[in-house]
């Protein structure tokens, strides 16, 4: 299995700044290949240029300016050149199948913030100094570069990327591991309901509070945005505003992925198997569309959208989509079964009777069954329910 890791990077000043030019020149690159393909297909021939034909040129570009693309892994920028072919292979997949094409656009300095290296040892070199006991990572034309490296890499390295966040440096490792040691069976099955007044409730009554950690930032962020919007472009006063703005959204964003990762990781040690809603958290936080009034043309009829624009914006700060894919990986690695069954009903069905209606649930959270009369928590009653439904298919799957 790949597992990766994400340490912080703490370069010298003039590591720093060799840093900046890499991207600057990976982008550079990356912008002249997309230049390239765009005029090759205006001309009247129309020709199509591929990865292969770009990658021919490396050696030729390296040659013609050794002060800049010269000086840089030559796996790096084959890396770079698959980048931009895999957005174009993207863009015509969307064109086939008659999504949102979104052609492949230049890349701006300051929104190119990741260098690939394809091959520890190529062009980079993970724990470079082992006689050090600090831990460095060697990147051509950079140098040993220091890395804070909180917990120790298991298996062999494979890649290493560098990524700018911010004023933050890190290097990304994907590392190969043999399969883990599972966790010790613990017996116990476990259904979990997402859910927004709570991040989660289980088939054991328990429940997850919600942190909500985009709506405790609001008034930060929201002062900082107008702070943002009353300055000038191009200034100096802006580029600190924009730093602000993005680091109190980088902030949210690690607390989104710490509570997640708390979450999962105490579900995946206590029970064996986990079962949770099948989600299309994408269509869930779709905007509803307008209603034009048959009377009055060129009005509209309420349709919801400002309730709906909420509702989207908490489904957003819970990160449901974040801790399942976590919860999946986590589960992969202690040799934990995760599995997602159909949510319809699962709120609405009466966990003791069975008796399934719109009217079992009065309130977002009250549960009262109108056949037999059984009272719960609908986010229980929902968890339960959706265990159910696991164990059924973990069955039929086994037989």
């Amino acid at each position: 299995m790949i597992r990766a890791y994400k340490f912080l990077m703490r370069p010298t000043v003039g590591q720093a700044g060799a840093l900046a030019e890499m991207l600057r020149d990976h982008c550079s690159l990356y912008n002249g290949a997309l230049q390239e393909r765009r005029d090759a297909y205006r001309h009247a021939s129309k020709t199509t240029v591929r990865y292969g034909q770009q990658s021919a040129q490396l050696k030729d570009i390296r040659a013609f300016d050794p002060e800049r693309h010269g000086r840089w892994s030559f796996s790096s920028q084959q890396a770079t050149l698959r980048r931009l072919d895999k957005a174009f292979t993207a863009f015509f997949r969307r064109v086939m199948v008659g999504d949102a094409p979104g052609y492949p656009r230049f890349r701006s300095g300051k929104r190119f913030d990741t260098v690939d290296f394809p091959k520890d040892g190529d062009g980079c070199r993970w724990d470079s100094t082992p006689h050090d006991p600090v831990t460095r990572v060697r990147l051509q034309g950079i140098g040993h570069v220091k890395v804070h490296r909180h917990r120790p890499v298991i298996g062999k390295v494979k890649t290493i990327s560098v990524k700018r966040e911010g004023r933050r440096w890190y290097v990304v490792l994907t590392a190969e591991q043999t399969v883990p040691e599972p966790l010790p069976v613990t017996g116990s099955v476990v259904g979990v309901d997402m859910g927004i007044s709570n991040f989660l409730a289980d088939s054991n009554g328990e429940f997850v509070p919600n942190p909500r950690h985009g709506r405790k930032a609001s008034a930060k962020l929201e002062a900082a945005q107008q702070s943002l919007s009353r300055c000038k472009r191009g200034s100096k006063r802006r580029r600190k505003a924009v730093e602000t703005v993005a680091r109190l959204h980088r902030k949210v964003r690690r607390q989104r992925l710490d509570h997640a990762h708390k979450t999962a990781l105490g579900l995946v040690r206590e029970h064996d198997f986990i079962a949770h809603e099948d989600l299309k958290i994408r269509n869930m936080g779709k905007t509803p569309a307008p209603k034009p009034d048959p009377e009055q043309p060129g009005n509209f009829l309420p349709n919801g959208a400002g309730a709906k624009t909420g509702l989207n914006r908490s489904i957003s700060d819970a990160g449901w989509g974040v801790f399942l894919a976590i919860l999946a990986a986590k589960a992969e690695g202690a040799g934990r079964q995760v599995m997602a069954v159909d949510p319809r009903n699962t709120s609405r069905r009466c966990p003791e009777c069975g008796h399934t209606a719109k009217e079992n649930r009065p309130t977002q959270e009250k549960f009262h069954c109108v056949s037999c009369g059984h009272n719960a928590h609908a986010d229980t009653v929902g968890a339960i329910n959706v265990l159910r439904a696991g164990l059924v298919r973990r069955e039929a799957a086994l037989a």
